[in-house]
């Protein structure tokens, strides 16, 4: 079964007690800074508070997005936080994260007709995580963008769902978006997979420009990483490539780690592992995951995996050295031994934290067993919450036939679970057991104020925590 880690410990010192975007902050490190309700101690004794099913049917293998939150909303009917799922059937919904009662339910509709039917890879549908951007001069004015399946932009005050200005075409229609980030008035998402007809690479919309000018960069290789592009502190953007021809020369950019400059989208820099070929020949590809940027010691650094199940350490300023071939570090195959494409190796987005020693740890989300190098389990001044999907690992039938959506959900174990762990012992502390109905395919974890949110594949939101918080 696929993991998603999440770390309890906020984005940054303005956003604590939000969850704005996939990953809690734009170096997509998971990591919650101003958390202070929940502690080991007490962590065992959280329960399911409210759970919601919105009216948002899954499509093919995509049900709802990852949700994000936002805190101290200015509404008619008072202050809310409020927590915001996309779904794939083009729909936005608020929640209260007090009483799980639906604020509103935004359905949008397509301006574009698909070109062919819908499938598993390309299901013509919403699939980026929406990302929450606050008003200049009143912090508590929010509006959130989503991107539809027609690939417009959609603007919305977060109060009332109306739009703040006229929706905006932004990538292909029905090109498969990943989870859109935000710095700097900039808004980043990327394309795989050729759905739509689309061009793998990464896209941003300038929002400081009124004309919102949109850039690209063809990377080849597909940007699939559920978490989409990680941002550094300098305005780097960092985006991890599958499975494709690797040719700096034509402009082929498989299996790479690829350093952008803000806003234009050039290409300052690189990475590719020294095996690439072997990897892309054997499906191994690096776009399973999203890489993760953190400071440690006055420098920034970067994490990249794949399938092959190995992890590499990256200087964000020379990612891969004067020869584009040389990390800091290159971990051994912790995961998949036996080179398997399909369930093994690292798949989704990483996480990451620094303790009160001042040691920086790395959490993996693992898919399949572990090999004779097993990663150890993470330890951590806090605690570590994972997500155990329900997936099944199996992707082909007997015959090697890639199977379709229905044959996947059949295959599909059952339930998700939410986990907690003391990340000193790697004891458990929590585990949601039955509560939790049905899978979460292409989901995630938010933390904020006490509250933990999980989206799942039937269209439901819960919420884990204490109810006098």
């Amino acid at each position: 079964m696929r993991i998603f880690w999440s770390i309890l410990l906020c984005a940054s010192a303005a956003f604590c007690g939000q969850w704005i975007t996939f990953g809690g902050d734009q170096e997509r490190d998971g990591w919650a800074r101003g958390e202070t309700i929940l502690t080991k101690a007490n962590v065992g004794k959280i329960k399911l508070v409210w759970k919601i099913k919105v009216d948002s049917p899954a499509r093919e293998l995509s049900g709802l997005a990852a949700p994000i939150m936002v805190e101290n909303v200015l509404t008619a009917q008072g202050h809310k936080d409020i927590v915001l799922v996309a779904g794939s059937s083009d729909t936005l919904d608020a929640i209260d994260t007090d009483t799980g009662h639906l604020l509103w339910h935004k359905k949008f509709e397509s301006t574009a007709t698909p070109k062919q039917a819908p499938r598993w890879l390309c299901p013509n549908n919403l699939n980026a995580t929406p990302v929450i951007q606050s008003g200049g001069e009143n912090p508590r004015d929010k509006t959130v963008h989503v991107i539809t399946s027609d690939g417009r932009l959609h603007s919305l005050n977060v109060v009332n769902a109306e739009d703040r200005k006229p929706p905006i075409q932004f990538v292909p229609p029905f090109s498969k978006t990943w989870s859109m980030n935000l710095v700097g008035g900039v808004l980043y998402t990327t394309t795989s997979q050729g759905c739509g007809g689309a061009k793998s690479g990464v896209w941003a919309m300038d929002l400081n420009d009124t004309n919102r000018p949109v850039t690209f960069f063809a990377s080849t290789g597909g940007i699939w990483g559920r978490a989409g592009v990680a941002v550094d502190q300098a305005g780097t953007i960092f985006a991890l490539s599958g499975d494709a021809a690797f040719d700096p020369d034509t402009g082929k950019y498989g299996d790479t780690l690829a350093a952008l400059a803000p806003k234009s989208l050039k290409l300052l820099d690189y990475y590719v592992p020294a095996n690439f070929a072997f990897m892309n020949r054997k499906d191994l590809d690096m776009g399973s995951i999203s890489p993760v940027v953190f400071s440690y010691k006055q420098r920034e650094l970067v994490v990249a995996a794949g399938k092959e199940g190995r992890l590499f350490l990256l200087d964000a300023k020379s990612p891969g050295g004067p020869t584009h071939r040389e990390p800091l570090y290159r971990s051994p195959v912790y995961l998949n031994a036996d080179l398997y494409s399909a369930g093994r190796g690292f798949w989704g987005a990483f996480a990451s934290w620094e303790d009160s020693k001042g040691t920086r740890w790395l959490y993996a989300p693992a898919w399949g067993p572990v090999g004779p190098d097993a990663l150890p389990f993470p330890i951590a001044n806090g605690i570590v919450f994972a997500l155990s999907n329900g997936e099944s690992v199996v992707q082909a039938t007997d015959d090697g036939r890639i199977m379709n959506s229905e044959q996947r959900l059949k295959a599909a174990p059952g339930r998700a679970v939410l986990y907690a762990f003391d990340s000193e012992t790697g004891k458990e502390l929590y585990n949601s057991g039955e509560q939790i109905n049905g899978i979460a395919h292409f989901s995630g974890i938010a933390v904020a104020n006490g509250r933990i949110y999980v989206t799942t594949f039937d269209s439901t939101v819960y919420s884990f925590g204490f109810d006098d918080q």
